[in-house]
């Protein structure tokens, strides 16, 4: 009777971790893409937590949106904590960059996974069940569902590490943003605002607490070599031209992204980014040109329907890639994924928004 009755067990357990292993196996796990410029396993981000000083560099602001860069950690370095480390939600919602959009002919839509969870340092990232609930709601013309492009993009991985340091709850929404008109931003942030209002309404959610935006950009990427062929710096390469490049940079930031945020100050960034007769061609170039302005958009009106007091931003920092030392990475079998000189460098910037 014993045996019989430890068979049995026996049997049940086999059954039960064979039908664990096979939901295991049936996730759709977006793996990370970058694994020269950012963080694969618990132990190199471990060190770089430790390297970046980031357990000292802790924000105690509770913010509800954030503007952060993506570029690799060695050169970005404790800007990611800095700003990053504001964000307590557990549910987060990114606004990112789609880099290789126009390799997909994708334009004027949200770009949504279908993705399970995402593949982090420190265990699998679930993905939010908000963001079905966002497109059962959000109107079929104003987005689609894209894991090749998702699969290919970078600009959200790398800040899932520094949210999931602290925070081992923490979910995601991933959308990326593609080439889109100022027109059709208006017509797509005020609905998804709506319709995440109702959402947090329903499940009590609090923006700040429990549910937060951030927004990923790079700032200009700047100078005359291995751009592609352009050349990509209207202000010259020497100490003068990188001086008025960055006064230009703080110009666009104190201009558009800090203080009251209202429309006229979106406009106004795109206004500064993209050519007003051809809104896919850059003006200055932050890769950000769509992801920022709709991002803020949506903050804006969601802002309005919470009947909050208003959005503003408060400067974080910004530094480019060649204005500080980079950070040791090499060791943890990391490194960088393009040069920093005069010649080729890019911006950072970051922006809370409390």
């Amino acid at each position: 009777m014993i045996r019989n009755l430890a068979l049995l067990i026996s049997v049940c357990l086999i059954i039960s971790i064979g039908c664990t292993n096979k939901n295991e196996s049936s996730e759709k796990i977006r793996p990370v893409v970058d694994t020269i410029g950012f963080a694969k396993y618990d132990w190199q981000m471990d060190s770089i937590i430790i390297r970046m000083d980031a357990i000292n560099w802790q924000n105690k602001d509770i913010l509800r949106v954030a503007i952060t860069p993506h570029d690799d950690y060695a050169y970005v370095g404790d800007l990611y904590p800095i700003v990053l480390s504001g964000i307590k939600a557990k549910t987060v919602i990114f606004f990112g960059v789609a880099h290789k959009a126009k390799n997909f002919n994708l334009e004027n839509k949200l770009v949504f996974d279908s993705f399970d969870k995402w593949a982090a340092p420190y265990g699998n990232v679930p993905v939010s069940k908000i963001r079905d609930q966002i497109l059962s709601a959000l109107p079929d013309s104003l987005y689609l569902v894209h894991d090749e492009m998702h699969s290919v993009e970078h600009s959200l991985e790398a800040l899932i590490p520094f949210l999931q340091y602290p925070n081992r709850e923490l979910e995601i929404i991933p959308i990326l943003v593609p080439y889109m008109s100022f027109e059709k931003m208006n017509q797509i942030a005020e609905p998804f605002a709506k319709i995440l209002k109702d959402i947090m309404d329903t499940q009590n959610l609090e923006w700040g607490k429990d549910i937060a935006i951030v927004i990923s950009t790079d700032a200009v990427h700047y100078g005359d070599e291995d751009w592609g062929g352009k050349n990509y710096a209207p202000y010259g390469t020497d100490s003068i031209g990188l001086i008025n490049a960055r006064n230009h940079e703080m110009e666009i930031i104190n201009t558009c992204l800090v203080d009251e945020i209202n429309p006229e100050k979106i406009k106004q960034f795109i206004n500064y980014t993209v050519q007003e007769t051809d809104y896919k061609e850059y003006k200055w170039t932050w890769c950000g040109r769509y992801s920022v302005p709709f991002g803020l958009l949506t903050a804006y009106n969601l802002d309005k329907q919470v009947n909050g007091s208003g959005l503003a931003g408060t400067f974080i920092g910004y530094s480019n890639s060649i204005d500080h030392p980079s950070l040791r990475v090499d060791d943890l079998g990391l490194g960088i994924t393009a040069p920093a000189t005069s010649h080729h460098w890019v911006g950072y910037a970051a922006v809370g928004y409390k």
